[in-house]
């Protein structure tokens, strides 16, 4: 029996077999295992806004899985009490692929880091956008390895000096989202560790979104790269730097929202003063955009010093996704006629070797 079946929305487009008629709470979600993170760090926030949506989505806990790489981050299956797998560095979308391939009642979720994502694990990241699986893609950015004591990370600021660039980092940092966005992701989206409610807004978004959702959420090491996002948690400088996006409204921010987003030359954009522009003048967000340039260009108003960070949805389109289209292959194959073992392996592509 699937959601679909008994008349109720597939989450994501699953069919997922919905939750008793009972009411689940956090606590449902909240493992017996001691929650080993430092003090004051950024995983807290995340995993308890984590632990306070899922009830919400209205699964059964044990149709929801959370696949992890190496680091700090990947800490996360074991605090949450659903399926979960502490994998292989870099490559939990790899196995994640194969669980929401196979697995068409799961709900998939990958948990990572800007390290285990984004150099070891860059190229399993980018094909599993580019092939959209349906897998949903945490990616905690705090700019530094933190499980393995602080060296500079593939989003580490230039110049910064750590124990494996003790005279200052001379790499050009990532930039997630644009990154996910050359890889063809079907939704992308940005959060704050601190910022609850954005937070599960856009998780909430992700999860039901049908295909490869990537969101990139900025969470502060304490021990390493502390106060990295301090800037953005700051009241006053929040208003001047975040840039809500919000579908269907003009993109404004500042603490009077004196400034907005604009069109700029060679299909850019960039931030300018609506007294200066006109509030005609100004983008009205649309992430159902197809073409990935306006999304893309709305992940380049991002830079190392965080200036102008937009948040919320960049991205949020529908493509089919790769796991229904294998599955559909498959069922195809076997329709088509019966399996023959022996034709396969005693074929034309056959040869003996002397």
């Amino acid at each position: 029996m699937t959601a679909t079946d008994l008349g109720l929305p597939a989450l994501g487009g699953q069919d997922l077999v919905p939750a008793t008629d009972e009411p689940q709470k956090a606590k449902d979600y909240k493992s017996d295992q001691e929650v080993r993170w430092c003090p004051g760090c950024g995983d807290y926030v995340v995993l308890n806004a984590v632990q306070s949506f899922l009830p919400t989505l209205g699964l059964k806990r044990e149709n929801i899985v959370f696949v992890s790489g190496i680091g700090c981050s990947s800490r996360f299956p074991y605090y949450l009490n659903t399926y979960g797998m502490h994998s292989i560095h870099g490559r939990a979308p790899s196995i994640a692929t194969g669980l929401a391939t196979t697995r068409p009642d799961l709900s998939v979720w990958v948990v990572t880091g800007d390290g285990d994502a984004l150099s070891i694990g860059g190229n399993h990241l980018i094909h599993a956008l580019r092939r959209n699986v349906n897998l949903k893609i945490l990616l905690f950015n705090n700019r530094i390895y933190g499980l393995t004591k602080g060296q500079y990370s593939p989003t580490s600021d230039q110049g910064m000096v750590t124990k494996s660039t003790p005279m200052g980092s001379v790499d050009t940092p990532f930039n997630p989202l644009s990154l996910a966005l050359g890889a063809e992701a079907t939704f992308v989206g940005r959060a704050l560790d601190s910022d609850r409610a954005g937070l599960t807004e856009v998780l909430t978004a992700a999860a039901r979104h049908r295909g490869s959702a990537l969101v990139e959420i900025y969470q502060n090491c304490p021990i390493f790269n502390d106060g990295a996002f301090d800037v953005l948690k700051d009241k006053e400088e929040a208003q001047r730097r975040i840039i809500p996006l919000r579908a269907g409204e003009p993109i404004r921010f500042g603490p009077e929202q004196e400034y907005g987003v604009t069109s700029s030359g060679w299909g850019g954009l960039e931030v300018a003063k609506v007294s200066e522009i006109g509030e005609a003048n100004l983008v009205t967000h649309d992430p159902s955009i197809m073409d990935t340039s306006y999304a893309f260009a709305l992940s380049r108003l991002a830079d190392q010093d965080l200036h102008h960070t937009p948040t919320g949805i960049l991205r949020q389109v529908s493509r089919p996704t790769y796991d229904d289209q294998a599955r559909a292959q498959v069922e195809q194959a076997q329709a088509a006629k019966t399996p023959d073992l022996q034709g396969l392996l005693r074929g034309k592509d056959t040869w003996t070797v002397a």
